[in-house]
């Protein structure tokens, strides 16, 4: 059982940055892409960006292309999400999501991941 926890979540103007964290306590998951997701009041959750277990490649959505990075370090088992250039649209909860598979990012629900973190929950003020 991989258990993750979200970090650095908060409230920002826009134009702002913020960097979210996914740990993993106890467990390593160097073997899992691993995903960030964002979940908006009263929309579906959507995907935001992913990272292969290597790190070596990355995939985004196009709202954020140029503006968030993922990535990882495997010495601290911890996975970041840089936001900069953040919008009010970009208000949500943002979960992180660990998986064997790589390209889990089409088909909704919970798109056949199989580990989530709770969310952190990030406003950007207009």
């Amino acid at each position: 059982q991989v258990q993750l926890v979200e970090s650095g979540g908060g409230l920002v103007q826009a134009g702002g940055s913020l960097r979210l964290s996914c740990a993993a306590p106890g467990r390593t998951f160097s073997t899992y892409a691993m995903y960030w997701f964002c979940q908006a009041p009263g929309k579906e959750r959507a995907f935001v960006a992913a990272i292969t277990a290597s790190g070596s490649s990355t995939y985004y959505a196009d709202s954020v292309k140029g503006r968030f990075t993922i990535s990882r370090d495997s010495a601290k088992n911890t996975v970041y999400l840089q936001m900069n250039s953040l919008k009010p649209e970009d208000t949500a909860v943002y979960y992180c999501g660990a998986d064997p598979l790589w390209g889990l990012w089409v088909g909704g629900g919970n798109y056949g991941i199989h580990y989530w973190g709770k969310g952190t929950l990030v406003t950007v003020s207009s």
